[in-house]
């Protein structure tokens, strides 16, 4: 029953984020059918076994938990929530600094304790000017107080499916807010006292936080004492070993992102296993020559215990307490307490308890891929554990040859049963995937587990103790590192691999991931033969039944909307970054969009004109997503496999007799203006659905201004419009009173950034929606907006910062 309750702890965590008053209202009557349910096996069912009383009582377990884990961190992400920053000012704060920064190309990342902001202490993430990258003592220096002037910056997502979510991010890492430091000045404690902060100086000179500012001290000597050793892989060198990629360069985090192996270069479960096996190995050996009467009084299992427990503490300490270690610890832990108290050890049950206590202390550690992937790792390396088990029992192995054999087997088996297994959470996560990943993990990762890290570590304790051996030691590692990334680039030159985009909507990643469980299950609990009923909708999707739906995606300041009906895609036009280069709205919005949507070709694909917001990221995205047609006011580069053709108005096109597409400007005789003005030859597109209620016709209008609206109301007097998407993302130069009061949509829609430097939408555009009672709605308030039809024909809207709280936005006030 105990392990019933901790799944649905953490099922009920793993909800965070949504609004589910009812699962609230629940706990008290769940709770106390849960105490009958004792109640009831302690007499009434004390002997007898009754299957139905046993299912009632493991569902009453699992709801209970559900609520307790539920309520837990609905409680626990509101009271973060309080504290975070969600406007742009100028600011000055006193802060200290406690945690080791990150070094940038350009800028230093700095965590700050926050003073004077709040009743508590808070957290925020500086961003600094990196003018001399290197290891020497940064700016802001360890254990020190400093007077702070710069601009809040708060964190803001891009609110669309499948993108990267920097809110959850920043409340995950318990960040809120991001802060750019402008000028500079040190207190001393005396002076921090008299501002009125003499309570978090106390704190700061007890026992612990003293400890952990040491920690994070040494861990800054041993960067600064890697980035000058005359080695050529420091950066790989030291993210192996600390987690702390400030020394890692481009090239080779780019290197193994290609091959899928990111998550090697943060801190894992065996890096620590790695530290601490050393150093009971070392200990057992003082021990057997010098003192083997220890073992006469106490077993060796019970005398290095408390050794190997102490060594995991130490470096999980020592790398910041990552997600990933942590889980160790606590394993390590419980194991080590079945141990002296002699009970049986079951791994499935110390997986589950250090998910379920991990999740007591920071419950926000269930938004962090690194929670999944490593207990997700975990349940696989314990399961082919158990099958090696069984093996062994039916099989003995009389030669060495047969044993390497075996364990050659093994890693190749655990190397594509862990992809496999992995395959769900790599697509919920990241949307791509990289196919050589096993075939580059049957080297990589028995040569960093089994030889680098331990040389990392071994290299580490020797520069505490003799910096000219630990010296030594990083050298040797280095010509380690240099093999590995040698092996690497020539599969990289062979095989040539990407990260590859994978269309799969979320009925299809769950019928996935219920398939994928009963095929690692133990035999004894379901069929396997039951995995096929739910692989059935990978093959069987019918993409005709899709309903319409028409998508205003948030991309920033730009514009992108994606439009479905049936079997039947399009685009109009895709948003770009203004260096794609650097940050990628096509490869990080546009691909894991549609991932999620299922799409994996666009049958078309318009170019409302060619101003980077509206079609940078279609040179980021046109060789990873096949399009059949591309149109646009101007020529553009196109793939072999695609079709160009100008749009112009009268194109048309009809959709399953149920949707119409027509081009309402640019005329073809003006064409040839494109390039010079290039907003007012923006094509304009008119969407009609048919037997849809509320919304029924769209008008999609581009960067077009003043002028082509006139031209519009020339060309069709009769045009009706229920939902507008304005004009160059709301500019004044847009939206004519004349033309917004005679069209009179339902809703219109701005398609524009956050805190934008244009100030769109402007606020002359919203007085004068205000002034005809039209409704605004804006990406930066709602995200992406999506009109969905229904089976009955009522158009559904769905706003993206409406399914999570920390994505949610308080009404912005119009000013006067």
């Amino acid at each position: 029953m105990i392990q019933i309750i901790c799944i649905g702890w953490v099922l009920g965590i793993a909800i965070m984020g949504k609004t589910l008053p009812i699962l609230q209202s629940l706990l008290l009557p769940c709770s106390a059918l849960f105490i009958l349910t004792l109640l009831l096996k302690l007499t009434v069912f004390k002997q007898a076994h009754c299957l139905g009383f046993k299912f009632l009582q493991c569902c009453i377990g699992l709801s209970l938990g559900i609520i307790l884990g539920y309520s837990y961190a609905d409680h626990q992400l509101n009271e973060r929530l309080q504290i975070r920053e969600q406007q742009s000012e100028q600011v000055e704060v006193i802060v200290y600094i406690k945690h080791i920064n990150e070094l940038g190309d350009q800028t230093i990342q700095q965590k700050i304790q926050v003073l004077n902001r709040h009743t508590a202490v808070v957290q925020w993430q500086a961003f600094l000017k990196n003018e001399m990258h290197s290891g020497s003592k940064s700016v802001l220096e360890l254990g020190q107080y400093y007077r702070l002037q710069g601009q809040i910056l708060p964190a803001h997502s891009y609110a669309t499916e499948g993108a990267f979510d920097q809110e959850q991010w920043y409340i995950q890492q318990n960040i809120m807010s991001g802060f750019k430091v402008s000028s500079i000045h040190k207190l001393t404690e005396q002076e921090v006292y008299a501002l009125g902060h003499g309570q978090y100086l106390k704190q700061q000179a007890s026992v612990s936080s003293q400890l952990q500012l040491w920690v994070e001290q040494q861990r800054l000597a041993l960067r600064n004492f890697i980035h000058q050793q005359p080695v050529q892989h420091k950066g790989l060198m030291l993210a192996l070993l600390t987690g702390d990629k400030s020394l890692l360069d481009t090239e080779t985090e780019q290197l193994f992102q290609r091959f899928g192996m990111s998550h090697l270069l943060a801190i894992s479960g065996p890096h620590v296993l790695i530290f601490a096996v050393l150093l009971c190995w070392g200990l057992h050996q003082l021990i057997r020559h010098d003192r083997p009467q220890l073992y006469l009084k106490w077993p060796k299992q019970y005398l290095l215990i408390w050794p190997f427990c102490a060594s995991v503490v130490l470096y999980c300490a020592f790398v910041g307490f990552e997600i990933p270690a942590l889980r160790t610890l606590l394993s390590c832990l419980l194991i080590s307490a079945f141990i002296l108290f002699k009970q049986k050890v079951r791994p499935f049950n110390i997986l589950l308890s250090s998910a379920s206590i991990l999740l007591i202390f920071d419950p926000f550690s269930i938004l962090s891929a690194a929670f999944w992937l490593s207990y997700g790792a975990c349940f696989v390396l314990l399961r082919i554990y158990q099958t090696v088990q069984q093996r062994r029992g039916m099989d003995e192995l009389k030669t060495r040859t047969q044993y390497i054999t075996m364990q050659l087997k093994l890693l190749i088996e655990s190397q594509w049963k862990i992809f496999l297994a992995l395959f769900p959470l790599m697509m919920l996560f990241f949307k791509q995937i990289a196919w050589i990943t096993p075939l580059s993990n049957l080297f990589a990762i028995p040569w960093i587990g089994l030889v680098i890290v331990p040389l990392d570590v071994i290299a580490a304790l020797c520069y505490f103790i003799a910096e000219p051996l630990g010296s030594l030691v990083f050298q040797i590692n280095d010509l380690c590192l240099a093999a590995l990334l040698w092996l690497l680039q020539l599969l990289d030159g062979l095989f040539a691999p990407i990260l590859q985009p994978i269309a799969m909507t979320f009925a299809v990643w769950l019928s996935l991931c219920l398939g994928l469980i009963i095929l690692f299950l133990p035999r004894a609990v379901l069929p396997k033969t039951w995995s096929i009923l739910c692989f059935i909708p990978l093959i069987g999707l019918d993409a005709s039944k899709n309903q319409f739906e028409l998508n205003v995606l948030d991309v920033g300041q730009g514009q992108a909307i994606f439009i479905r009906d049936q079997d039947q895609t399009m685009m109009i036009d895709t948003g770009g970054n203004y260096n794609e280069a650097k940050f990628s709205i096509g490869k990080q919005i546009i691909l894991p969009f549609l991932s999620v949507k299922g799409v994996d070709q666009l049958d078309q694909l318009i170019l409302t004109h060619l101003d980077q917001d509206h079609s940078g990221a279609y040179a980021s995205i046109k060789q990873d997503l096949p399009i059949k047609h591309v149109y646009s006011n101007e020529q553009v580069p196109i793939p072999d496999s695609s079709q160009f053709d100008y749009c112009h108005q009268g194109q048309q096109w009809s959709w399953n007799d149920g949707m119409n597409i027509t081009v309402l400007s640019p005329k073809a005789e003006n064409l040839a203006n494109a390039k010079t003005d290039q907003n007012e030859m923006s094509c304009v597109v008119y969407v009609q659905v048919k037997n849809a209620q509320p919304y029924q016709n769209f008008l999609l209008m581009g960067d077009a201004g003043w002028r082509t609206e006139y031209q519009i109301l020339q060309d069709y007097p009769d045009l009706k419009v229920d939902v507008l998407v304005l004009g160059h993302h709301g500019s004044r130069h847009s939206s004519a009173y004349a033309f917004l009061k005679q069209l009179k949509p339902k809703i219109v829609i701005a398609s524009a950034g956050f805190n934008n430097r244009y100030g769109h939408p402007s606020q002359m555009t919203l007085q004068r929606l205000q002034q005809l009672d039209i409704p605004v709605l804006s990406t930066v308030q709602q995200g992406s907006i999506q009109f969905s039809r229904q089976a009955n024909g009522q158009m559904q809207l769905h706003y993206a910062r409406e399914q999570k709280l920390w994505l949610k936005r308080a009404a912005v006030k119009l000013k006067s």
